[in-house]
């Protein structure tokens, strides 16, 4: 009992872990931030290459690390990760200064992508509460978009007086949050192994793969959702440098993705319901459209602020619903492994596509850029509805 109790805490705890996570002064600023430093679109495309160049080759691996040696331990080590990151960058004052700093930043990325989720799920699936997961994780992303939206007002304030201020902001925060990762409960979950070996490592990883392999649905969900959050944080993190092109001063660029954080954490806290009235099918053949035709806003119009706030309430809606459409199909003991393999398939989309996106904006113009992004997200959306229409075994 003592230990459901723990179990059924871990929720809590995960409320706090998230707002102390998420709160981070850099993500509004860093595109700009590295501008300061000199370098151009290109580079800044080509840094964030390296970061999921590293997330794609390292989120196999750490996502079985914790399946096999726990989510904890995990979660712990990405915290340390993201504080070694936010010194390294700080003090970085060269293109391979960042590149290696953004190294260690997907580390982090990488030790908390697949464990943090893994261990929220089967904490309510030992207590027999897996049901609500999709409310949990509302309210979940409600206090991630506030973190972020704090994040974002309080960094784009202080960006205003110096970099160093968000960044120093930030490094005392990792520290709170790796105080606060020791606090959770290990799950319970049976894995048959009798040493923590490479091998073990290595069947972990290819019985994932064969889940994944024969299951149609579960390999759909998993491209479809990284596709959306693919296309928002390129617009996202691009639309920093393509405010600062209008004329906007930095303070108000935070001011706007603030509102857009939000205007997603009202809408993702009420995704249990929305998710209800219109089902899944909406939501897996309609969202791509809609994405597609606000990126087309955001490059043309000049309403652009109120479809980049629309783009980043979609994804919200898409992690949450899609998350718990995804996590039914996964066992336990794979859960971590197979929520990595799915990160590993977003580091794909943006080793290919975010490099594109800066080298077009350095040689033509961040609209010319967007355009371009609306052109790829019209066709995957056309690609969508074409897989949908004639490949049943995808069932809703």
């Amino acid at each position: 009992m003592e230990y459901k109790n723990k179990l059924r805490k871990n929720v809590f705890k995960n409320y706090i872990f998230t707002f102390i996570n998420r709160f981070d002064l850099t993500r509004g600023i860093w595109m700009i931030y590295l501008a300061s430093k000199g370098l151009s679109l290109t580079e800044v495309g080509l840094v964030e290459a390296v970061f999921h160049i590293t997330s794609f080759l390292m989120e196999i691996p750490t996502g079985a690390v914790a399946d096999i040696w726990g989510r904890k331990a995990s979660r712990i080590c990405g915290r340390i990760s993201t504080l070694i990151a936010a010194i390294i960058l700080i003090y970085s004052n060269s293109f391979w200064g960042f590149v290696i700093g953004f190294i260690v930043s997907a580390l982090s990325y990488n030790l908390e992508s697949g464990a943090g989720e893994a261990l929220l799920y089967d904490s309510l699936k030992e207590i027999g509460e897996e049901k609500k997961y999709m409310k949990v994780l509302g309210k979940n992303e409600i206090i991630m978009q506030m973190a972020q939206t704090c994040g974002l007002l309080l960094g784009g304030f202080l960006s205003n007086y110096g970099y160093v201020y968000a960044y120093g902001v930030t490094i005392v925060v990792s520290m709170g949050s790796i105080i606060q990762a020791f606090s959770f409960t290990e799950p319970n979950i049976k894995i048959e192994i009798e040493e923590k070996s490479f091998k073990i490592l290595k069947k972990q990883v290819v019985e994932s793969f064969y889940i994944i392999a024969g299951n149609k649905k579960l390999a759909f969900l998993i491209v479809f959702s990284q596709g959306i959050f693919m296309f928002n944080a390129s617009i996202f993190f691009y639309f920093q440098n393509y405010l600062l092109d209008r004329g906007i001063s930095k303070g108000s660029i935070g001011v706007i993705l603030a509102t857009s954080a939000l205007t997603a954490a009202i809408t993702s806290s009420q995704t249990h319901k929305i998710e209800k009235k219109i089902g899944e099918k909406v939501i897996i053949s309609l969202f791509p459209i809609i994405i597609s035709i606000c990126i087309w806003g955001v490059a043309l119009s000049k309403y652009y602020c109120i479809f980049f706030i629309v783009i980043n309430t979609i994804d919200s809606i898409v992690f949450v619903a899609v998350g718990d459409y995804i996590n039914k199909l996964i066992p336990s003991e794979k859960r971590a492994t197979i929520l990595s393999m799915a990160s590993m398939i977003f580091s794909l989309y943006m080793i290919v596509l975010f490099p594109i996106i800066g080298k077009i904006g350095d040689v033509f113009s961040l609209q010319i850029a967007f355009q371009v992004l609306a052109i790829i997200a019209t066709i995957m959306a056309v690609i969508n509805i074409m897989v949908l229409r004639y490949n049943k075994k995808i069932e809703y």
